[in-house]
């Protein structure tokens, strides 16, 4: 895919803007999959992918293939969700309407997985988990998010976020202890 990317990055500077839109038809989803567990919001996820691609058209001719285009792209998004994020820091939102996904009726089956309740109890952990998520510092859950929930490597997070992998691993320590905290304090009622 890679060299296709390419490709499709010199037909763009080339004058084919047909190209660019192909390359977001390719990474759109992916891109927007992430931004979400960033920004929690899926219009102000949409936002940001959409000013993420555009930063990335503008400065296309920047691009110096020393990494992936999904990577350099990536990196764009990423910062643009942060910047995103300070804008709106002053407004907190707490998902207290109960609009998640409703409990599937399942089968009968003796597995734990077909359980009564097992559904339900499983939504109501994520909800958990993602309420917690959001409390966590951006730069925190960036790494959080790219590590325990999309599985990158240390190496890719650290080119995509431009800092030693050093500290990729320290941010990442740090991020799971204060989820932890954040987490402990919810069961304590706060």
């Amino acid at each position: 895919m890679s060299s296709d990317d390419n490709r499709l990055i010199t037909d763009c500077l080339g004058g084919n803007s047909a190209a660019f839109g192909e390359l977001v038809r390719r990474h759109q989803d992916r891109l927007y999959n992430t931004i979400f567990r960033l920004v929690d919001n899926h219009e102000d996820a949409y936002d940001v992918v959409q000013d993420a691609f555009l930063a990335a058209y503008q400065s296309l001719d920047s691009f110096k293939g020393d990494s992936l285009f999904f990577t350099w792209l990536y990196r764009i998004a990423v910062n643009t969700a942060i910047s995103f994020k300070r804008k709106k820091r002053v407004m907190v939102r707490i998902d207290t309407t109960g609009t998640g996904s409703q409990p599937v009726i399942e089968p009968f089956d003796q597995s734990e997985e077909t359980r009564p309740g097992h559904a339900l109890e499983q939504a109501e952990q994520e909800q958990r988990v993602q309420q917690a998520l959001a409390r966590v510092s951006t730069e925190h859950r960036t790494v959080l998010i790219l590590k325990d929930m999309e599985g990158q490597k240390y190496e890719d997070m650290a080119e995509m976020l431009g800092v030693p992998i050093g500290t990729i691993r320290s941010r990442l320590h740090r991020a799971r202890l204060e989820l932890r905290e954040i987490l402990e304090r919810m069961d304590g009622g706060e």
